[in-house]
């Protein structure tokens, strides 16, 4: 624990260094950026594989909003740009301990057409070289090159005709492009459906979130590094999960940022010709968490902080964390009430009769220095001076070492349940260990963490909510303080899926759902009985509105999904608003039944821009209708459907709603149980 602290302080002193600027991650998340898509880092996601639980995932999205029809110059990686993955596995130091480097390069094979494929040839064809590095960039080696990259897929007269290339189908051309490294990892570069899924229309109209709202991302592409990693290659000794102590083994925790960087001066050719780069490389782009610089970074801070190596400069930025901008809105003494798509989430500001959380308050500060902190996480000697700072600084205490440092297996941080009623502080049951202390915002990801079956009733798309909720509630879980895997552990934050529904989790998190599930209950707890209150059910039954993906994930290597074609031989339906929009409320999303996760019911949410009768039918993966529900007449407006799916077989479903008899709108159905 000594050598543990002191690296820590020592890692403390570094990030608080001054930074180095730097000019100008997610979908035009800041102005600089949103100016050069290909570019733009879009989404990070680190897991442990499904397939082979002796891999890590790691799938770093690229260039936002592709068009499937964005001809005739579609979408392609920038042959100016160094795409890089970058991986730490200690605390220690203040460069990266591996880093993976993608560059591409370009040919015409046919100049003299302006098809992008004609009579098999293409034009603008990529080529990649991906290099490591394994001492913070001073030494490279090439491991692989001439990389395959697909094509657009732009129809199929294109993909798959004796006009175009002749492939059996697009996914046959995915299938070719996986290489293997030289040093044993396996490579996808590539356009890609784009996984991330949010009703952007609604949350950046001033948080105006809605229960049936439209995926801003439906049927738009992106282009995807996919990278799956021998854990040995990145445990920082070479060790395999059979060495792991413990499912929470702190030795197997990785923190993971992707970046991308273009030459300091780029001269552009009066005849046409292609511009000419020169100078030292710079970041323009960077992600690691979700959502930080969207919707944590304020947007006069947007373009520096796109710039800024978190390792050195990621401490100028810690005062967005300790007093986030987003819990002004759920604070009903400051915006809460001008916000009402964020009305079920109230943070608390009497907890347990003493502790408030909302911006600027006290938070914790009261217990600074006490006796009651002593052997805690919250002890000056181990990690205080960062989460009890000052007494204006709440969210020091959960917001920030949620995408600072990551969370250890240390009390206050483990579940409430084995604590004695109203002692936060006490030991509890250990449910997240993904401490990486470098006070820089990555996605974090402890690799011993078992794998959630995707086909298990337990599998949730909220993550370490999820598993959260399952240990204090069910008996499965919640009779011992021991470790054991509760379903989810490998959910966001612990790393991100592509099945996690980050926006909904983050949301519910500046809510004070994490200090809830440790025992800083909502306020209208009164200090008997269940804790289980109104507050806390209105948090958990919250969701951000869409809460999957508009398309399926393959089950394995490369797991993102195929490009949507921009032309399918007879039409092509886009992201349009249509009369009705149909979004489904998975079983493993709903928790507005809680404590029991189980309801076995779905809710259909709907909205109507015109009157009709509506009728939703409920089929198998095979086509076969399993229910029908008859919802009768209605009027314009937002609706909610019940299906109690008791007497269904676990599996996949796709529901259809049909206004006055004609299909409107059809979304997959993840899991029925």
């Amino acid at each position: 624990m000594k050598n543990t602290i002191n690296k820590f302080l020592i890692a403390v002193a570094i990030c608080l260094l001054p930074q180095v600027s730097a000019i100008a991650s997610s979908h035009r998340e800041a102005p600089l950026i949103s100016n050069d898509p290909l570019a733009d880092n879009t989404d990070l996601y680190a897991f442990r594989s499904p397939c082979d639980s002796s891999k890590i995932v790691i799938i770093a999205n690229y260039i936002p909003f592709e068009h499937p029809a964005g001809g005739p110059n579609w979408y392609n990686f920038g042959t100016n740009i160094r795409y890089e993955i970058h991986i730490k596995n200690k605390a220690t130091g203040t460069t990266d301990d591996i880093t993976y480097r993608f560059t591409f390069t370009q040919v015409n094979e046919d100049t003299t057409t302006f098809f992008n494929i004609r009579l098999g040839k293409q034009n603008i064809k990529d080529v990649y070289t991906c290099q490591r590095s394994l001492d913070g960039g001073t030494t490279w080696t090439t491991i692989i090159t001439n990389g395959i990259v697909p094509p657009p897929n732009i129809g199929p007269r294109s993909i798959s005709s004796a006009v175009g290339l002749g492939a059996a189908s697009y996914d046959a051309l995915m299938t070719a492009a996986i290489g293997t490294a030289s040093t044993g990892e396996k490579l996808f570069c590539g356009p890609v459906d784009d996984p991330f899924f949010v009703d952007l229309g609604g949350a950046f109209d001033v948080g105006g979130f809605r229960t049936a709202g439209r995926d801003g991302l439906a049927k738009f592409n992106c282009h995807s590094i996919v990278l799956e990693i021998p854990i040995s290659t990145l445990q920082k000794t070479g060790l395999t999960t059979a060495s792991a102590t413990s499912i929470l083994d702190p030795n197997f925790v990785i923190g993971v940022w992707a970046s991308a960087s273009r030459p300091a001066i780029t001269t552009l050719s009066a005849t046409g010709g292609q511009p000419t780069t020169s100078g030292a490389w710079v970041q323009v782009s960077r992600l690691g968490m979700p959502l930080t610089n969207e919707v944590v970074i304020p947007i006069g801070m947007k373009d520096r902080w796109n710039g800024t190596n978190p390792y050195t400069g990621d401490g100028a930025y810690i005062p967005n964390f300790e007093n986030p901008e987003l819990a002004l809105y759920m604070d009903a003494s400051a915006f809460g009430t001008a916000v009402p798509g964020l009305a079920a989430l109230r943070i608390q500001t009497n907890s347990l009769g003493a502790f408030d959380f909302r911006n600027t308050k006290k938070g914790l500060w009261s217990l600074k220095g006490s006796g009651a902190v002593a052997g805690t996480a919250l002890d000056d000697a181990v990690f205080g001076t960062i989460l009890l700072p000052d007494s204006t600084s709440p969210r020091a205490v959960d917001i920030l070492p949620i995408f600072y440092t990551g969370v250890p297996n240390l009390a206050p941080y483990q579940l409430a349940t084995g604590k004695p009623a109203g002692n936060p502080l006490a030991a509890g049951k250990p449910f997240i260990n993904n401490f990486l202390p470098t006070l820089c915002d990555m996605l974090r990801l402890n690799m011993a963490v078992p794998v959630t079956d995707r086909s298990s009733r337990d599998f949730s798309s909220l993550g370490i909510i999820s598993a959260a909720a399952l240990g204090l509630t069910d008996s499965r879980f919640n009779t011992s303080t021991a470790i054991q895997f509760i379903p989810n552990m490998d959910g966001f934050p612990n790393g991100r899926r592509l099945e996690d529904d980050v926006t909904t989790i983050e949301l519910q998190a500046v809510s004070g759902v994490a200090l809830a599930a440790i025992g800083l209950w909502y306020d209208d707890y009164t200090g008997t009985g269940s804790p289980v209150t109104t507050d806390l059910t209105n948090v958990l039954g919250f969701n951000a509105g869409i809460t999957h993906n508009d398309t399926t994930f393959k089950s394995c290597f490369p797991y993102v999904q195929d490009p949507w074609p921009g032309f399918t031989g007879s039409e092509y339906t886009g992201p349009t608003e249509g009369v009705a929009n149909l979004n489904l409320a998975t079983p493993e999303i709903v928790m507005n039944a809680f404590p029991n996760p189980f309801s076995n019911q779905v809710s259909f949410r709907y909205k109507l821009d015109v009157s009709g009768k509506v009728t939703i039918q409920v089929m198998d993966i095979n086509g076969r209708t399993v229910s029908v529900i008859e919802a009768g007449n209605k009027t314009p407006g937002d609706y909610t459907q019940q299906l109690n799916t008791s007497g269904l077989a676990i599996g996949n479903y796709v529901a259809v709603l049909s206004l006055n008899g004609e299909k409107v709108e059809s979304q997959k159905i993840v899991k029925i149980h």
